[in-house]
């Protein structure tokens, strides 16, 4: 049972992370193609949807990682045990 829990954990953790990067990146290209094509501006709308985009992906990576660092810290301090001092023993 603890082993479908940790890779149910991890398929979300997979998840959480394809979305954090794919999602920015995709909504802000449709919202440049829809802003071109709506008010008749340039090519230079999907240019700056891209950046926008890739900017978005980027945070969201960021913000994964450092989430899944914490969350592995959290992990190995659980699992250490205190130093014996030599008053405690």
């Amino acid at each position: 049972m603890k082993d479908m829990y940790q890779a149910a954990r991890h398929l979300v953790w997979l998840t959480q992370f394809g979305l954090s990067i794919a999602v920015p990146l995709v909504v802000s290209i449709l919202a440049a193609v829809w802003l071109q094509k709506t008010f008749a501006l340039g090519g230079w709308v999907i240019v700056v949807g891209v950046l926008v985009g890739v900017f978005g992906a980027v945070s969201g990576l960021v913000t994964s990682l450092r989430a899944m660092d914490r969350q592995a810290g959290e992990r190995e301090d659980r699992s250490k045990k205190p130093p014996v001092y030599f008053n405690q023993h």
